[in-house]
């Protein structure tokens, strides 16, 4: 990587990490939550639902943005919006006030990925690494945010500790400040015409139009489908497992001089740790495989592990700790491989566009997975819930295998 790829992949590694750290620190408060404010999982769960899916519904207005103007500014942008967000909800009084400081975290949130991702596929020359490092910080945000949440808890009441967590995008916004790159240097060097000129640019509804008809005309659709399926099984894996954890006679509560830890949370955490592993080999993986190969691949494991978890849970500590590594490594490995493969499809001159449309279905409709999964597990049990899991995968690895037929008919680009 040269001096240009390093800086740019360095800025979107720390948005990202910021980004991951409040997004999975929201689940460690989730049981907090539900005995504060006296409410049920399914409720909870849409309250969650709805500010996951924010980021999401956000996405596509966020990636018209990303065609039109900076994408660092956008970045600064989002990372003042998520540390207010965190400031509002570490004061609320009651679950109304809960949910705007969630909702708000969602609109902010929703900026990053359709910003950093173009950033990244236009600015970085080696894509596939710098994916791979972009996410593996991601993985630093998404494991030391709950680690640090349930640290802090031990000790401090959880209002105090969602105003503390307001502190590492400050920093944050210290680190990036003076940070220069050019946006668009990945692009040009790939002799890819109208990268830069603002042809991708949309000025009026009619051209929102055509541009979504030109992407969507091609293969495009189909990895928007797998965004879907992808954001579904991600917020259905993750957003009550901390609860889920807690049920396990071995994770049962720990007092130690006079505080009480939680092990479950602790395993939630490092599973999701191994998850920055799994971004790196994911992408490392995508520079070197045919994506779509990749892809199967990948969510193939996905569904295995959907199967063996809910059993692995009374299969003693070590079938546990494999299973639920396995489930953090996999998930986070699937996302640099999905975002090489969005890149394939799609013409660098609308790629905020086509990030902000696969956002919308991975964070925004795919954030019912968190609703679904509170569902699931108020009116029936955690194995099906896994089982729906499960389907998901299936789905994704489906649509993998037709994209990769699809190729081999030689219609595998989008331009």
């Amino acid at each position: 990587m040269d001096q240009n790829d390093r800086t740019l992949t360095a800025f979107t590694m720390v948005g990202h990490a910021m980004f991951h750290t409040y997004e999975l620190v929201i689940p460690i408060f989730v049981a907090i939550w539900l005995d504060v404010f006296s409410t049920t999982t399914a409720f909870l769960g849409v309250v969650v639902g709805l500010s996951y899916a924010f980021t999401g519904i956000g996405a596509l207005p966020s990636g018209i943005l990303a065609d039109r103007v900076s994408s660092k500014r956008l970045i600064v942008l989002c990372l003042i919006g998520m540390g207010a967000s965190f400031a509002v909800i570490s004061v609320s009084p009651n679950l109304a006030v809960l949910a705007a400081g969630l909702l708000l975290w969602g609109i902010a949130a929703s900026i990053y990925h359709p910003a950093g991702l173009s950033l990244i596929s236009r600015g970085a020359k080696q894509q596939g690494t710098a994916f791979a490092y972009h996410g593996a910080a991601g993985n630093v945000g998404v494991a030391i945010g709950p680690l640090l949440a349930a640290f802090l808890l031990a000790f401090f009441h959880w209002r105090i500790v969602a105003g503390i967590l307001v502190g590492p995008v400050a920093i944050a916004l210290l680190a990036v400040a003076r940070m220069e790159f050019d946006e668009t240097a990945g692009s040009e060097s790939r002799g890819v015409e109208n990268a830069s000129d603002g042809s991708g640019a949309i000025r009026s509804f009619g051209e929102f139009i055509e541009n979504t008809k030109l992407l969507f005309a091609g293969g495009f659709v189909f990895v928007f489908m797998i965004g879907i399926l992808y954001g579904l099984y991600y917020r259905g894996a993750l957003t009550f497992l901390p609860d889920l954890l807690a049920d396990v006679p071995m994770f049962a509560p720990v007092d130690l001089y006079g505080r009480t830890f939680e092990p479950g949370q602790y395993v939630y955490a490092g599973l999701l740790l191994l998850g920055g592993a799994g971004q790196y080999t994911g992408g490392r993986v995508a520079d070197n495989v045919q994506p779509e190969k990749a892809l199967v691949g990948v969510y193939a494991v996905l569904l295995c592990i959907a199967l063996a978890f809910i059993p692995s849970l009374s299969a003693g500590l070590g079938t546990l700790l494999l299973v639920a590594g396995l489930l953090g490594f996999t998930m986070f490995a699937a996302a640099p491989i999905n975002q090489v493969v969005i890149s394939k499809y799609t013409g660098a001159s609308v790629r905020g566009l086509s990030f902000g449309y696969v956002y919308v279905g991975t964070l925004g409709l795919g954030a019912l997975g968190a609703t679904l999964a509170g569902v699931v597990l108020t009116y029936a049990t955690s194995m099906a819930l896994f089982v729906v899991l499960a389907g998901f995968a299936a789905g994704a690895a489906s649509l993998g295998i037709y994209l990769i037929v699809r190729s081999a008919g030689g219609d595998g680009r989008e331009v």
